[in-house]
């Protein structure tokens, strides 16, 4: 089992940044991909972006790419999503994910598909 929390949403004015955290509990060593998604009021989830544990190799969204990084701390078990220039679209209820799979492909990461485990979401308000 692994548990996972996220961190650091808040409300921030639109050119603004936030770093949100996410911190993983149990059988970290089983993860092999970490995910970010949000969900928008009235919206369907959307993925974010994604890296693998092993490699770092990383995936965005088009929206975000250039804005948003996604990195790993494996010591502390925990991954992060720094945003920059942040725009009121960005507005949303923002999610980490865990993934087992040896083999995912990129497709099904940005899908979310497969995720074994989520975390319960932060808010982030982006409004002047």
């Amino acid at each position: 089992q692994v548990q996972l929390v996220e961190s650091g949403g808040g409300l921030v004015q639109p050119g603004g940044s936030l770093r949100l955290s996410c911190a993983a509990s149990g059988s970290i060593v089983s993860i092999n991909a970490m995910g970010w998604f949000r969900q928008a009021p009235g919206k369907d989830r959307e993925f974010v972006a994604v890296i693998r544990r092993s490699s770092g190799a990383t995936s965005y969204a088009d929206s975000v790419k250039g804005r948003f990084t996604v990195s790993t701390d494996n010591a502390k078990n925990t991954w992060s999503l720094q945003m920059n220039t942040l725009q009121p679209e960005d507005t949303a209820v923002y999610y980490c994910a865990a993934d087992q799979r040896l083999t995912s492909s990129w497709l099904s990461l940005k899908q979310g598909v497969g995720y074994d485990y989520w975390g319960r979401g932060t808010q982030v308000i982006v409004s002047s």
